[in-house]
């Protein structure tokens, strides 16, 4: 079952990539304060490329001005891709945080996992997006349908902060 709003986030670990290399980030201290997450079905693929990320790049100052301390994508990837894909959609200089849940493990405690074998994706996150204030989940957008990115884009997400 699916995590929903007034619901506690899953504790775990995921992975950022760091000058140093890989590093863990601890969700349960990571997400005190205001944070939007945003969470995708994979890394270069198309919506997530063309239409995902460069919502929330193009709200980021918006989100900073409405009170949200960061702003996290997280996806059913490694770390090292994670840091990449960061650097080419230019998210690393606009301030996001991308995240890589490497086993899936917390797309799984979310209740969001999906596969696609047509398109090659297994164990693969839901796309959707939410605001979490102090590790509780205060609005979530979940889109029908892992090719579409309206309701979970970084705008509609902006309107309920």
């Amino acid at each position: 079952m699916a995590l929903g709003e007034g619901d506690k986030l899953p504790s775990g670990t995921l992975l950022q990539m760091t000058e140093n290399g890989p590093a863990q980030v601890d969700l349960a201290q990571y997400t005190t304060g205001r944070v939007a997450i945003f969470a995708l079905p994979g890394a270069y693929t198309g919506t997530c490329t063309t239409a995902h990320v460069p919502s929330f790049i193009r709200t980021a100052d918006q989100f900073r001005a409405k009170g949200v301390d960061r702003i996290v994508c997280v996806s059913v990837n490694d770390p090292f891709v994670m840091g990449a894909w960061a650097e080419s959609t230019g998210a690393d200089k606009a301030g996001l945080t991308f995240l890589g849940d490497a086993d899936g493990s917390f797309t799984k405690a979310m209740g969001m996992g999906f596969d696609a074998p047509p398109a090659g994706l297994f164990g693969r996150s839901k796309r959707y997006a939410m605001l979490v204030e102090d590790g509780t989940i205060t609005a979530l957008n979940i889109e029908e349908s892992p090719g579409q990115c309206e309701i979970s884009g970084g705008e509609a997400l902006l309107d309920r902060a």
